[in-house]
């Protein structure tokens, strides 16, 4: 099995394909593959052989240069590369429907393909290139995302983190994980406390794989036990992604979340969400308006391919739920530590203002 460090680039834009990790695998395995279609991408994005809602995002655009090329032997005529082309993009978009960071980036492919001048092959190379212009900013804010936070860290702090959002969610460093990477650099006293994060165990497959990898403490703990170590004083603060982040603040993540952040606001535990300004989506007021995904029952049911429970149960399985803005202590962003009240920060933020701790 090759070794994951924080440097390596979970997606990237290779000659005239998208080249990512299959995280289906880990931690058995850690094999790259090439995805060379724009329908192979789609279904990559939707089996989660890419996941995390940033290099979702990534994965939509590099989707949209691959239907790009494809449409481009057809020897169409301009004006309908262009529609069709529009029509595969917004294809693209529905693969997942919570993390709103796809939609992000699939609808800064449209822009090009709507506003360029060039021809057919002149706006493919425009797309390609803002595939790696994403690739190379989401890497810089995810690093600017754990600067910010890691100003907030206490010296040796345990944190506490539901699911991966770490570099194997995004191009590379990660948001909540980049945070503990900035922390840790600082202070290596830090260590980490990882719920498993089921159905999936995105925490125990995905999040101690990358932690152990780069030689941070990381310990593994089921989803229900969180309150009891929190009660016992071995938590310090919790720190977790976002897939969608309304514009009151209310934080859309991976199921699970909502728990931890109800236990620990009782324990007065500083709950925090980082996520880049992309994560945000300022069309919508609050959370009641973030579509939940509901995913298989299999996830559930079976572990490794092997039935867990009585086949005729009844199963219900949201891929993610919703933290209300009230349990945040705080968003950490790219231009710093968006606090209550979220509307007005929020709001700032996308104003360009600077915002401090």
């Amino acid at each position: 099995m090759a070794e994951f460090h924080s440097k390596i680039k979970t997606i990237e834009w290779v000659d005239n394909y998208s080249k990512m990790v299959d995280q289906t695998l880990l931690p058995y395995e850690f094999k790259y593959v090439n995805i060379t279609g724009g329908q192979q991408m789609y279904d990559a994005i939707k089996t989660m052989i890419v996941r995390g809602a940033p290099a979702i995002g990534v994965a939509g655009a590099h989707g949209v240069a691959l239907y790009a090329q494809e449409l481009a032997k057809e020897n169409l005529s301009r004006a309908d590369f262009v529609t069709q082309l529009l029509e595969k993009a917004d294809y693209m978009a529905t693969s997942r429907p919570t993390a709103v960071n796809l939609m992000w980036a699939v609808d800064r492919q449209k822009e090009i393909i709507m506003n360029s001048t060039a021809d057919i092959d002149g706006i493919i190379k425009e797309l390609i290139a803002n595939c790696t212009k994403l690739e190379n900013d989401d890497i810089a804010i995810n690093k600017k995302i754990g600067d910010y936070g890691a100003e907030v860290v206490p010296k040796g702090a345990t944190i506490l983190t539901h699911c991966n959002a770490g570099g194997l969610a995004t191009v590379g460093y990660g948001t909540a994980l980049g945070v503990v990477r900035s922390a840790f650099a600082k202070d290596n006293t830090i260590q980490v406390f990882a719920d498993e994060t089921r159905p999936r165990q995105q925490g125990a497959r995905i999040t101690t794989f990358e932690l152990t990898m780069d030689g941070i403490p990381t310990t593994l703990i089921t989803d229900g036990m969180c309150s009891y170590f929190m009660k016992k004083g071995m938590i310090d603060m919790v720190v977790v992604g976002a897939d969608r982040i309304a514009a009151n603040g209310d934080a859309a993540n991976k199921i699970g979340t909502y728990t931890v952040a109800i236990a620990a606001k009782y324990h007065n535990i500083p709950f925090y969400v980082a996520a880049p300004l992309s994560t945000i989506d300022t069309s919508i007021k609050t959370g009641d308006e973030i579509v939940i995904e509901e995913r298989s029952h299999d996830e559930v049911t079976h572990i490794n391919g092997k039935i867990i429970c009585a086949p005729e149960v009844n199963v219900i399985n949201p891929g993610f739920d919703v933290t209300p803005h009230e349990l945040i202590a705080g968003i950490i962003t790219e231009k710093g530590i968006l606090r209550p009240d979220y509307n007005k920060s929020i709001a700032e933020a996308f104003g360009s203002v600077l915002l401090k701790n």
